[in-house]
Formats: structure tokens, sequence, C-alpha cells
């Protein structure tokens, strides 16, 4: 019989895979804004100019209100780990900078790749994996989170830079660099929606 404790756990669990559900949604449309800025990108460098301008502003203003939502749950998730005092496991000291997660993000998913490989499938639904897993989780989020931060940033620049004065060579750059998305890892991202079921 489960104890009101475990009971009390479980459905943190619980609260927590939806919120990343609602995160991955959230990252699936900055996807898409994305793509639509592309297109947008490419309509100006073919002068096709004042929609295109406007366009892009319309989409950096939704994105950064699809950020601060992301953000916000971000900060739930870590609020919800951090207050079952170790129960979960430890996930404390959250902070933004891609840099300090990157690395304990890429350990952390070597681990996982290596015992995916050696144990069997249905391990991963014991309680003990899933607590694992929520923790796991909020870093994940937390890597997404600063990835798409650098991202949006770095279209906001591009986006006030636009001008038409501005060289051939200029804007093909600030194409190519909308298009490859440089600070985005899809490796991570991928693997984060593997966890979606």
């Amino acid at each position: 019989m489960e104890s009101n404790e475990d009971q009390s756990l479980s459905e943190l669990e619980e609260e927590i895979f939806e919120k990343f559900r609602a995160f991955m949604t959230g990252i699936a449309k900055i996807d898409e804004l994305g793509i639509a800025g592309s297109r947008l990108l490419s309509g100006f460098q073919q002068a096709i100019v004042h929609s295109c301008t406007q366009g892009l502003c319309n989409l950096i203003r939704e994105a950064k209100e699809i950020l601060n939502e992301l953000e916000g749950l971000l900060g739930d998730v870590t609020s919800a780990i951090q207050t079952t005092d170790g129960k979960l496991l430890a996930f404390s000291g959250l902070d933004f900078d891609v840099e300090l997660i990157e690395q304990t993000t890429y350990n952390d998913l070597e681990e996982k790749d290596a015992l995916s490989h050696s144990q069997s499938p249905d391990i991963t639904s014991t309680k003990k994996k899933k607590s694992v897993d929520v923790t796991h989780l909020a870093m994940v989020m937390a890597f997404i989170y600063s990835m798409v931060k650098q991202d949006y940033l770095m279209q906001e620049k591009i986006v006030s830079a636009l001008d038409l004065k501005m060289s051939s060579e200029e804007l093909e750059s600030y194409c190519q660099m909308w298009s490859l998305r440089p600070f985005i890892n899809d490796e991570i991202v991928n693997g984060a929606w593997e966890h979606i079921h």
C-alpha cells in the first residue's frame, strides 16, 4: 500500500512530467517561429521589405513571450524538485548559463546512453528510475532553455540590425546564422522529445 508521502511524491513526479510536456510544446512553437523567421528573412533579402520586417518584429515578440513561459515552467520544476528535500535526486543551484549546464547535461546523457545499452528496456518503468528521470528532465530543460535563449538573442540582434542599406554578403551571413541555429544542439533536443509519452 502506498503511503501518503509516496503518493505525494508520485503526484509531484507526474506534475513535473506535465510541465516538461508543456515545456517541449513551447520548444516546438519556438522551432516553428524559427522556420517562419527564416522565410521572412529570405523575403527581406529579396526586397519584399516592409511586410517581412514587420513579420520578423512580430515573430521576435511572440518568441519572447514563449521564452518567458518556458522560464516559468523551468522555475516551477526546479522549485518542485527542491521542495522534496532529496526524496527525488537533488537538483539545486540552477543557473541558466549554458557553459555551466552543458558539461553536466552531456555527462548525464552519456551515462544514460551507457545504461540504455547495458540494461533491458523495462527498467525505465520502475519507480526509482522515474525519480532519476524527473531530475534529469529538469537538467535537460535548463540546458534547452539556455540554448533557446541564446538563439533568441541572436535572432533579436539580427532583426534589429536589418537595414536596406546593408550589403548582400552581410544579409546572407544573417540568413545563414538564422537557419543554422548555432546555439541549438539537436541531439539534446531530440533526446528530450524521447521522454514524451
